[in-house]
């Protein structure tokens, strides 16, 4: 698969996993992946697990997705904008970026996340 064609999959994956059944993330994320949520940092799948589930229920749409080649051919870069609904409110803008690395052929985990909610857009 290309990178293009990984970081399709992966995003409609991760957003639909995460709006429906948040536990299907776990897999995922490694002892080594890094997340960054609105400016605090988490390391270990554990930790990134239960700062994604304190979120509660979520409902994402991916706008614009731009991806890139990242250190090496077993790494992507993957740039999101959409928006989210929290708890059924009114949804806010979001942007999110992805560093994934290929684990085994045809698996990719999540390296780095960093999340942001864009305000007085």
């Amino acid at each position: 698969m290309s990178a293009s064609e990984v970081a399709n999959a992966f995003v409609q994956h991760f957003y639909n996993q995460f709006d429906t059944n948040i536990e299907n993330l776990a897999s995922l994320f490694t002892e080594r992946s890094m997340m960054t949520f609105e400016g605090n940092q988490y390391g270990g799948q554990q930790a990134i697990m239960q700062k994604l589930r304190e979120i509660g229920q979520v409902q994402h749409t991916a706008k614009s997705i731009d991806i890139q080649p990242s250190t090496n051919d077993q790494a992507i870069i993957v740039f999101v904008t959409g928006s989210i609904k929290i708890g059924g409110d009114n949804p806010l803008h979001f942007c999110e970026m992805f560093q994934l690395v290929q684990s085994a052929p045809g698996q990719w985990t999540v390296f780095n996340d960093v999340f942001r909610l864009n305000y007085g857009l």
